[in-house]
């Protein structure tokens, strides 16, 4: 499962935002999304899979693989996060 964290005006999850829907619609996958600024419960979701790892958003973490993603970064390596090799 493909996770992302992210606060609905934050600078670095806007950036992603493009890249995580192309992704998704280039590749069939499906990246389930948490607003953690203002939903308590997405924070409690992203603390059970941020264990000191990032600490703030936009964080993507792959339940299969254990990879993450703190802030922003290229496509290809969002790609890599989602296990599609280049």
């Amino acid at each position: 499962m493909l996770l992302e964290f992210y606060g609905e005006t934050c600078s670095h999850c806007l950036i992603m935002k493009p890249r995580v829907e192309k992704m998704e619609k280039e590749k069939g996958v499906k990246v389930e999304k948490y607003e953690v600024w203002n939903n308590k419960d997405n924070v409690k979701k992203m603390a059970e899979y941020d264990k000191d790892l990032c600490g703030g958003v936009p964080f993507f973490f792959n339940t299969e693989t254990k990879k993450f993603i703190c802030g922003s970064v290229p496509e290809d390596e969002l790609l890599d996060w989602a296990g599609f090799k280049k």
